[in-house]
């Protein structure tokens, strides 16, 4: 990574609490368990998470259910408010801008036109009644679109390109399997050819030959299109295939950055030590 390269997207203490908070947690330096305040109930879901993404890389976010990574990526696309925090985008206002700050109308721009996300449940992402084809210009009617002959035709090759067989473009979702599913969630996040694309466990609770099948998919859009990606998952395997560097979370918080390879090879944080060591097994 080129260091005097312009991050694509940097992110600055990023907070989203689940409650008021209290006397005791909310100048943060009161006892939590974990990131849970005994005294006022709040959930820290995320604390002061601050890293910056490079133009086509993949960055990786490890950690066990309830460590906060996919609150980080609800709050990313705006489907969560930040608690507090501050967010630059490169391709928005040039990066000078707090998209946290700015209007719904505004974050709805950034969403329809510079990020695609690929949920880890697919009934999130896709309307499972309507056919593929109508899924993926949703997303382009979102952005402007309007031409049906254009839409028609970008879906079409959006959905061959992550091989979906053209006799099934027009079936609704609801039809295919859990990983046909997810390819037609990433074809449709990648319909506005955004320069960011968030993606949420993935593969969880697909079958082993599918995952795989889902992996190579998404390492050839990234080599092919060159987008910048942020892979959330708590299997380290699934890391160590994709990202290029990883952040690791435990209780809302980061513990552990990297290259991923130096953090496989040499983890410095007693829960990262115990995640490598369980991929070893």
């Amino acid at each position: 990574m080129n260091s005097n390269e312009q991050p694509v997207l940097i992110i600055e203490n990023l907070k989203k609490q689940f409650g008021k908070g209290c006397t005791n947690c909310a100048s943060g330096k009161g006892k939590l368990n974990k990131n849970y305040c005994p005294i006022c109930q709040t959930v820290y879901a995320c604390l002061d998470i601050s890293f910056e993404l490079y133009k086509g890389e993949i960055l990786g976010v490890v950690g066990e259910s309830g460590s906060g990574k996919s609150t980080l990526m609800r709050c990313l696309y705006f489907d969560q408010d930040v608690t507090s925090g501050a967010g630059y985008m490169v391709n928005f206002e040039g990066g000078r801008r707090n998209i946290f700050c700015e209007s719904s109308q505004v974050k709805k721009y950034i969403r329809d036109n510079l990020l695609g996300m690929v949920y880890q449940n697919p009934y999130l992402g896709l309307r499972m009644d309507f056919s593929a084809v109508s899924n993926i210009a949703e997303k382009l009617i979102a952005a402007g679109s309007r031409n049906v002959d254009f839409m028609t035709a970008r879906a079409t090759n959006l959905l061959e390109h992550v091989n979906i067989s053209h006799y099934r473009i027009k079936e609704p979702p609801k039809n295919f399997s859990g990983g046909m599913q997810q390819r037609v969630q990433i074809a449709k996040a990648l319909s506005n050819n955004p320069p960011i694309l968030l993606l949420d466990e993935v593969t969880t609770g697909l079958d082993l030959s599918v995952q795989a099948n889902v992996l190579d998919l998404i390492k050839n859009i990234q080599r092919k299109l060159k987008i910048s990606m942020i892979v959330v998952s708590h299997d380290l395997a699934v890391i160590r295939m994709l990202a290029d560097r990883t952040i690791v979370m435990l209780n809302g918080r980061i513990v552990e950055k990297g290259l991923t390879d130096q953090i496989l090879e040499d983890p410095q944080h007693p829960y990262t030590q115990q995640l490598v060591h369980s991929l070893l097994l």
